[in-house]
């Protein structure tokens, strides 16, 4: 079985999870069998690395899709039989397209998919090139709502996610802790300076007081990835 295929199963298999009640069980598998695992969560990264518009130069895409390719070779190797077992075990029932079938393709060392080789290339080359873009779905909502946002609990606010953002909470899931560390007090500081430039501006006095409560709630937070996710959603929308 493919890497990719494993991925979608994954990724189905959590964001089913919200509907049934079984989220936290699922992403404590999640951090376990993938996050936990060197070798599997790089490559977790490396597939969705290959699916994200970056804008990068078309004068080095080419060179950077080659080593992700070297870069995969050299994981794939070290992967155990045992880890791709469990993980098959994991999600094996579940039921899915394979959303990373170009990323497979791509990496296969397979003679006969060598014009398919050349179309995923060719696929992935033209999403890097394209610059990302940034939601800003948050925009036309009311101070008082985005404010609710940042006391939600974390399974309240992760059950109202769509699938762009879902997507992205799992990226950000793969990536390792010491970046995400460093900046997690100056995202902190970040949103409560917008928070209170907010309150500044605004003269509604309930408003005022949610925004004092949130304020108080973020400077008390410790770091772990969900609510790194949360505040960095909350400081590009305010």
């Amino acid at each position: 079985m493919k890497f990719g295929i494993l991925k979608s199963k994954i990724e189905t298999l959590l964001s089913e999870s919200y509907s049934k009640k079984t989220f936290k069980q699922e992403l404590s598998n999640f951090k376990k069998y993938v996050l936990e695992n060197k070798n599997i969560s790089k490559l977790y990264y490396l597939y969705d690395d290959l699916t994200s518009n970056k804008g990068i130069n078309e004068s080095i895409v080419e060179t950077y899709i080659n080593e992700s390719i070297t870069n995969y070779h050299k994981v794939v190797g070290k992967v155990s039989l045992n880890d791709l077992t469990t993980l098959k075990n994991w999600v094996g029932n579940i039921k899915t397209t394979n959303q990373y079938q170009h990323i497979d393709d791509l990496f296969s060392d397979n003679i006969l998919t060598i014009e398919s080789r050349i179309n995923s290339k060719k696929l992935i080359s033209e999403s890097l090139k394209k610059k990302p873009t940034v939601q800003k779905e948050f925009a036309k909502i009311p101070i008082s709502s985005m404010v609710s946002i940042a006391n939600r609990t974390i399974t309240d606010y992760l059950e109202n996610l769509n699938e762009s953002d879902k997507k992205e909470l799992f990226s950000l899931l793969s990536q390792d802790d010491k970046t995400l560390i460093e900046n997690f007090e100056p995202l902190k500081s970040s949103v409560i300076s917008k928070l209170t430039s907010l309150k500044r501006d605004n003269t509604d006095y309930e408003t005022g007081k949610q925004i004092n409560e949130t304020i108080s709630k973020i400077e008390s937070e410790k770091y772990d990835k969900l609510t790194y996710f949360k505040l960095k959603g909350l400081n590009e929308n305010l």
